[in-house]
């Protein structure tokens, strides 16, 4: 016997395969301002090209430093305005660069804000109704 694991034929026995297609992995990215971490292709790219320029990246292709935004206004105006993209790139955005910008963040969609959630608002007992003191 040489040791080799072989069924009654003399063949090695074969492998049971997994039923159903491997699940394809899906590459996740964050986003700068919100911090969630999401589909790389549900989240816009912003690159820093080698020349300084900050410019939107649609295909996710351009040569860069890149960073990744939600596609909603609720991150973009503060990446804007608090300066997290010139803190994720290191360099000042230009005039012309955040012009560009601001333009592609007004043709997003205003999102509704869910209105607050309303507490009812329960009579406070004051000490006489607290201590049992109360007369009726």
């Amino acid at each position: 016997m040489s040791g080799k694991v072989t069924n009654e034929h003399g063949q090695r026995p074969q492998r049971k395969r997994k039923a159903g297609p491997k699940p394809r992995h899906v590459p996740l990215r964050t986003c700068i301002a919100c911090g969630e971490s999401r589909p790389k292709r549900e989240l816009i790219r912003i690159v820093r090209l080698p020349d300084g320029h900050v410019v939107l990246d649609p295909t996710g292709k351009k040569s860069g430093r890149g960073a990744y935004l939600c596609a909603k206004r609720s991150c973009w105006e503060p990446a804007l305005r608090k300066g997290k993209l010139e803190h994720e790139f290191g360099v000042t955005l230009t005039p012309e660069d955040r012009a560009e910008l601001e333009a592609y963040v007004e043709t997003l969609p205003v999102e509704e804000t869910p209105a607050p959630p309303k507490t009812s608002k329960k009579p406070r007992a004051t000490r006489t109704q607290a201590s049992g003191d109360a007369t009726p």
